[in-house]
């Protein structure tokens, strides 16, 4: 168990200095950013208790918004992020005892369920972190733009991590 938790803990961190470093600095023809963090959540267990998965998020999202200078921005997203989790997972996945314990994976999941789960944990975000970075709607084209090739580049990114990390 303890294994387990520092792999995750070592992924966390990976991907949130990868996500501070790289990827914040890369805007695809300038409408479309990658979000590789969220998968620290996305990837969490679903029977984790919600004040574990709320404080992992919150604190992810914050570690992001120190080194990003986006002041809260990344830190409510992955909140409200983290409340979304479960009503989203059992949209997708019938409620029984065999997917309580279960960690989101391509793997676990099978690519229909998993893709759409993916899709739409990366829309939400990417929904999110632009609303309330731009903060009004006067510019609901962009967010609308932004947000769809944001999810959708975030979606396949998170897509090619997840075949790469590879969970015993």
């Amino acid at each position: 168990m303890s294994r387990n938790i520092a792999a995750n803990i070592v992924i966390a961190l990976c991907l949130i200095l990868c996500q501070v470093l790289i990827c914040n600095h890369i805007m695809l023809f300038n409408v479309a950013m990658a979000f590789i963090f969220i998968y620290v959540i996305v990837a969490l267990p679903i029977d984790l208790k919600a004040d574990w998965l709320l404080t992992i998020a919150f604190f992810c999202g914050l570690i992001v918004d120190v080194f990003s200078n986006t002041p809260g921005v990344n830190s409510l997203s992955c909140t409200l992020l983290a409340i979304m989790k479960q009503p989203v997972f059992y949209a997708y996945v019938p409620r029984d005892d065999r997917t309580k314990s279960i960690s989101p994976s391509l793997r676990d999941l099978g690519f229909g369920v998993y893709g759409k789960y993916l899709l739409t944990m990366s829309a939400i975000y990417c929904v999110l972190a632009f609303t309330i970075e731009y903060f009004n709607f006067a510019d609901v084209k962009e967010i609308v733009i932004m947000s769809a090739a944001s999810a959708l580049l975030t979606f396949l990114v998170l897509l090619g991590l997840d075949s790469l990390i590879v969970k015993k």
